[in-house]
């Protein structure tokens, strides 16, 4: 798996080196922020860490893990934290956003941009 995503390295217009899971977890998680009318955090560079963090641990560990919370170890509690968590929807609707900063409510994401564009 290693060597494919090396393989599949590709470089946006901002001069960063992402790879080919790192975009296929983006586009996924457009869709499902799309789905439920939230947005992705409109901090590219935190989005960018979260995304990252995301496709390493696919990569490493079978499982797109939330970068934001500690795996036991135990696949079946582990399941809990695979993005989206079961912990997402009740954390953007008390504080706007998910743990991970992630997916956020678009009035809290406004309220960090001035406007959603």
């Amino acid at each position: 798996m290693r060597l494919r995503v090396r393989w599949d390295l590709l470089t946006r217009k901002s001069g960063r080196t992402i790879t080919t899971s790192e975009d296929e977890i983006r586009s996924w998680a457009e869709e499902y922020a799309n789905e439920n009318g939230w947005v992705l955090n409109p901090d590219e560079k935190t989005l960018d860490t979260v995304i990252r963090g995301l496709a390493r641990n696919k990569q490493k560990f079978g499982e797109q893990y939330c970068p934001c919370r500690f795996r036991s170890g135990d696949s079946e509690k582990d399941r809990a934290i695979i993005c989206p968590c079961i912990y997402n929807r009740d954390e953007i609707a008390k504080d706007g956003h998910c743990h991970c900063l992630l997916y956020y409510r678009k009035d809290a994401a406004e309220t960090l941009t001035g406007g959603i564009k």
